[in-house]
């Protein structure tokens, strides 16, 4: 019996678990965008709206949300139904205690794109509190489209 416990802890520990969090705030952004790229189907359609996502990007309050989205007019993190994003630059602008702001600007189908990501630093790494673009702010959009 011992045998059959020890391997099922292996394979246990062998099983990829999503994490919460990103180590740096820049890395977070960038990883986000890694979505919107040409490539593997995996990372050409855009953030997916899932719960392992949604553990791994957002805090626990947009979690839910992000989750439930449905019937949305455009992706918010592009400001658009479709993309096809020139480089974008990160840039940390404001630094306020547990909070970073970091600043997301490029180019998509020729109209530039500004959002900035409010992220937050929790025990597990830094996640979403909320992204703010010209107009509203992640957290209205989500609520003008759940369920």
């Amino acid at each position: 019996m011992p045998k059959i416990s020890g391997v099922i802890a292996l394979l246990l520990t062998a099983i990829p678990v999503a994490e919460a969090g990103f180590r740096s705030p820049e890395s977070l952004v960038r990883n986000a965008y890694a979505y919107y790229g040409k490539g593997s189907s995996d990372y050409s359609h855009g953030l997916p709206h899932d719960a392992a996502t949604a553990l791994q990007f957002f805090d626990p309050s947009l979690r839910r949300a992000w989750n439930s989205l449905q019937g949305e007019p455009y992706d918010f993190l592009v400001q658009s139904r479709t993309w096809k994003l020139g480089a974008v630059s990160i840039s940390v602008i404001r630094r306020q205690f547990d909070k970073i702001y970091v600043a997301a600007a490029f180019d998509n189908n020729g109209r530039a794109v500004t959002l900035n990501f409010i992220l937050v630093n929790g025990p597990d790494g830094w996640l979403i509190s909320d992204i703010e673009s010209p107009h509203d702010s992640l957290r209205m959009f989500l609520d003008q489209f759940k369920y």
